[in-house]
């Protein structure tokens, strides 16, 4: 079973369109609107725990600029992230962006008012709080608070459940109330994750001939372990 988990067709990449919005559909509005040229601002801060979607939508965005043959740069930062090649992108998108160390902060502050100034590209950035929560410099706090703030809301789990029963009935899979209670309580909850595990519960019911049913996703998880 363990190679039936890796054998999985990985998740599909990150798009607006497959983002379950939840009460995030003003964002998700905001950021339609700025593709479609409606919307003017360029700076955009998203916060919110993990599993909310911050990576997925920036991600989504990045995409859809790639897709669009456009000069991208995606940052995903750690504590020494240079941001030396988002100088010349039409879209930067900066992850996490509480976990840069003072010399990254510099570098991204300079990015920040290189694109202001002169660049005129979008810029997305995520962390986990609001902005005057973070912990980096003051100057640079100041700046990712200029733009658009959104806080990213998690999924209820009412929602969460919803999008996993559409997403099972999509695959011919009869999906119960409880197999969606027990994956709630033992797996982990971000939709990505949920999605993977109803996905192999698929293929294995299939390849064993058992309907999905808790001892069934009790035996997957453990042999996943």
């Amino acid at each position: 079973m363990k190679q039936l988990l890796l054998d999985i067709a990985p998740s599909p990449p990150p798009t607006l369109v497959n983002f379950v919005p939840g009460r995030n559909t003003e964002l998700l509005q905001t950021l339609d609107n700025i593709l479609a040229g409606s919307e003017r601002e360029r700076f955009i801060y998203l916060w919110g725990g993990a599993g909310c979607g911050k990576s997925h939508l920036l991600q989504a965005i990045a995409g859809i600029h790639m897709h669009h043959k456009m000069n991208t740069a995606y940052f995903a930062c750690d504590a020494n992230t240079s941001f030396a090649a988002g100088s010349e992108a039409d879209c930067v998108t900066v992850d996490d962006v509480d976990r840069l160390n003072a010399k990254a902060q510099i570098g991204l502050f300079n990015l920040y008012n290189h694109i202001r100034d002169e660049a005129h590209a979008l810029l997305l950035v995520s962390g986990t709080v609001a902005p005057a929560q973070l912990k980096l410099r003051e100057d640079l706090v100041t700046r990712l608070g200029w733009g658009l703030v959104y806080q990213v809301h998690e999924l209820t789990d009412e929602e969460k459940i919803k999008a996993m029963k559409s997403h099972a009935t999509r695959r011919g899979l009869d999906l119960s109330q409880e197999v969606c209670d027990y994956l709630l309580r033992h797996q982990r909850r971000d939709l990505p994750s949920l999605m993977a595990t109803l996905d192999a519960l698929d293929s294995y019911s299939l390849a064993s001939q058992r309907k999905v049913t808790v001892p069934l996703v009790r035996e997957l998880l453990r042999a996943a372990s």
